[in-house]
């Protein structure tokens, strides 16, 4: 949108609210928010704001990768300007201040977009849908773990104290009293979500202690992964002024079951508006098996996106702490041991719950890879394997069990690469390489525990 068309826009919301100032969000390859913070009269007349194109080949713990591995970057960093989504804007309910937030685009100053920003990455493939005449609906379902702050990160994390003064001892999956422990939080999340117009659905208990999860209603996918980016921004920010970290993280806690991003996903058409998942009768249609044959196919190369870190890898190990965390790509009807779950539903509502995806994972880019996976399907007309009857954990791994086998899987898909962006592919491999180098820096614990003085 151009400034003569989005300005006016602007200035009557920021009128409306009173605001005084902006800050202007972008999400790096991680999902950390990088931008800037500018009084409102500047935003509104001193012109587009600007990053260096460089926050998108930033690691985690802020570095860069070595020259080699991104011979393919151009070294000058280039400037981009971020332009305001005018669907993406946001009040900032905890702010002294009125303020708001603006989730923006990135652009080169000659108009092209940014082909390594998140966001660019998941419009790329929702366009690709479009010019097919599909629209892809998900919904999101977010776990996250509430715990004690921890200034120490050698330090085990540990479950929070709530109203009654005492910790969980023991899972309580849905119980209602172990979310009310919390509700003072709780309370005060929904009001700071109102405000800000998130469209969240559900909140429930989960396995672990501490575990709860948010369930997001239908919707368009770039608007959900919005939404999740700033539902994580929001609960933690309630979380600090409580006393509480809230983490996102997929295996926070050792013998507690990890934290998942499902995301439910169907597919409309975008002129008649019908779930092209629904056959005929109460029977999936052929798009809806070649979708699937798609997520069975490329999903174990598209890992890298649904579990980005060495911490991801942590939840998708079977076991007794593992929780209902799935370890392939089987599907079956109402069956929860898949990593492809089909809910019972009516026709019209016939979809694939993806239960891969950690809590961990930059939601605009787990979202685009799975629906990257499903076109490839739908491309090929792939048909997926039988249905799972009983458990599917019998089956054993069938995915990358660690950060280095995930990314030489994901660097070897061309057909990925082709829907995603070649060059965004290989900067995400590039990032994520570094961070897996700089990790196996670090002396854990566990090896002075069990090798000091042993070996």
């Amino acid at each position: 949108m151009s400034d003569s068309q989005d300005r006016p826009v602007l200035n009557d919301w920021f009128q409306a609210h009173g605001i005084t100032e902006v800050e202007c969000l972008v999400s790096d390859l991680t999902g950390i928010l990088k931008g800037k913070i500018m009084p409102a009269g500047k935003y509104l007349n001193g012109g587009r704001p600007r990053l260096p194109d460089s926050i998108f080949i930033q690691t985690v713990t802020g570095g860069y990768p070595d020259d080699e591995d991104i011979r393919f970057w151009n070294p000058a960093e280039r400037d981009m300007e971020l332009v305001p989504d005018l669907d993406a804007i946001y009040l900032v309910p905890w702010a002294d201040d009125p303020t708001a937030q603006i989730i923006h685009d990135c652009h080169y100053l000659t108009g092209e977009p940014v082909e390594l920003a998140p966001r660019h990455v998941l419009k790329r493939v929702l366009e690709i849908y479009a010019a097919r005449g599909w629209k892809p609906v998900v919904a999101p379902e977010v776990e996250f773990y509430l715990v004690k702050t921890n200034t120490d990160s050698d330090y085990p994390l540990e479950p929070p104290i709530g109203r009654t003064g005492r910790q969980e001892s023991s899972r309580q999956s849905f119980s209602i009293d172990a979310v009310n422990e919390f509700d003072p939080l709780f309370e005060e999340m929904y009001d700071y979500c109102e405000a800000m117009d998130l469209d969240l659905d559900t909140l429930i208990h989960e396995e672990g202690a501490g575990q709860m999860e948010v369930n997001f209603q239908h919707g368009d996918p770039l608007q959900l992964a919005d939404q999740v980016v700033m539902f994580k921004r929001t609960l933690r920010e309630t979380a600090l002024r409580h006393g509480m970290y809230a983490t996102f993280m997929a295996k926070p806690m050792a013998g507690e079951p990890g934290s998942s991003l499902h995301i439910h996903q169907s597919l409309v058409d975008l002129k008649a508006g019908n779930n092209l998942f629904a056959g005929e009768g109460d029977q999936p249609s052929p798009l809806f098996h070649h979708y699937l044959g798609g997520l069975q196919r490329y999903l174990p190369a598209a890992m890298p996106l649904l579990a980005p870190n060495v911490n991801s890898y942590r939840r998708l190990m079977r076991g007794e702490t593992s929780g209902s965390a799935p370890i392939n790509v089987e599907w079956g009807l109402d069956n929860r041991t898949v990593g492809l779950r089909v809910p019972v539903s009516p026709p019209a509502a016939t979809r694939i719950e993806n239960r891969l995806a950690g809590a961990d994972a930059n939601p605009y880019l787990a979202i685009a890879a799975s629906l990257a996976c499903g076109y490839l399907g739908m491309l090929g007309q792939l048909e997926p394997r039988p249905p799972m009857l009983g458990s599917a954990w019998s089956g054993g791994n069938k995915l990358p069990d660690d950060v280095g086998p995930a990314l030489d899987a994901l660097r070897d898909c061309q057909a990925l690469a082709d829907v995603l962006g070649e060059r965004f592919v290989n900067s995400y491999l590039a990032v994520k390489r570094a961070e897996h180098k700089a990790y196996f820096q670090v002396i854990s614990s566990w090896e002075r525990e069990h090798l000091l003085l042993r070996v």
